[in-house]
């Protein structure tokens, strides 16, 4: 039995902003991808009430992401400074597919 993959946010909603082919190269587990073209229209599945952290490779789209949610009255948003590239740095786990 493998392990469970360890969500560092357990109670944060983890949104990737990137582009699907970039989520097939690398991940962090539990994270949702809806890309930041895509955001703006898809904002329902984005979960009121709970904190949400938009994540991408460096943090600059996230920050972009980060400020749509922001404007539609999302209250609990933050941008992952470092992105994907930070978060990986770390030592922290991801996954691919």
């Amino acid at each position: 039995m493998q392990p469970r993959p360890q969500n560092h946010y357990p109670r944060k909603y983890l949104l990737n902003v990137r582009q699907p082919e970039e989520w097939v190269e690398y991940h962090i587990p539990g994270a949702t991808l809806i890309p930041l073209d895509q955001l703006e229209n898809r904002l329902s599945e984005v979960p009121q009430g709970k904190e949400v952290v938009v994540v991408c490779r460096s943090g600059n789209r996230s920050q972009v992401g980060r400020d749509i949610l922001l404007n539609a009255d999302f209250e609990q948003v933050t941008s992952m400074s470092g992105g994907m590239n930070q978060w990986m740095s770390a030592g922290h786990e991801w996954v691919t597919g």
